[in-house]
């Protein structure tokens, strides 16, 4: 997770100094974000850019879909697995081709997917903050977790991480008003 991190944390990085340095502060679509790395890429930045999100998405929307399957499937308690075949697991299944369906009539409807990363992005993390108070509570509830409730420093880095995305819930809502 720290590697993972710490090469988002680069990207991040390096693709704003690069967008910063040309002027260009605001990606609404696709295809300027494909433009905007043409000072870095030149003639090849489409083809950079399109491998990028073939890759990305060959890497994610299966983890995305079969993901929110056994989410699901935990929920109410179905069979799930990609161990189990469809017949013995149908539910799991079809949650899974739901997911895909749903992704494909995004594109039909054409919403801007650019657009959707950023809504879902801010969605997480006013989503966050309540949920990272309730894994802090279960976290610290010997009735549950029994001997292994959080230790010292666990609970400063948990309440400290649960504050600070508390913080940036309230500063988001104040730039709202703003």
């Amino acid at each position: 997770m720290f590697a993972s991190n710490a090469i988002m944390y680069f990207i991040i990085m390096t693709t704003a100094a690069t967008l910063h340095a040309h002027g260009k502060t605001s990606i609404a679509t696709a295809q300027e974000a494909a433009e905007a790395l043409r000072p870095l890429a030149g003639e090849w930045a489409y083809v950079l850019f399109t491998v990028g999100i073939v890759g990305t998405g060959l890497l994610s929307v299966p983890i995305l879909a079969g993901s929110a399957s056994f989410a699901v499937a935990e929920l109410f308690q179905w069979r799930s697995g990609l161990d189990w075949r469809p017949g013995q697991a149908w539910r799991f299944y079809v949650i899974i081709v739901m997911s895909f369906v749903a992704g494909m009539a995004f594109d039909l409807f054409r919403l801007n997917p650019i657009r959707l990363l950023v809504y879902s992005a801010v969605l997480n993390g006013l989503l966050a903050p309540p949920l990272m108070l309730l894994v802090m509570l279960v976290g610290n509830n010997r009735a549950i977790m029994g001997k292994h409730v959080n230790g010292f420093w666990l609970n400063v880095l948990g309440w400290t991480a649960t504050a600070i995305m508390t913080a940036a819930a309230v500063v988001y809502f104040v730039s709202l008003l703003a």
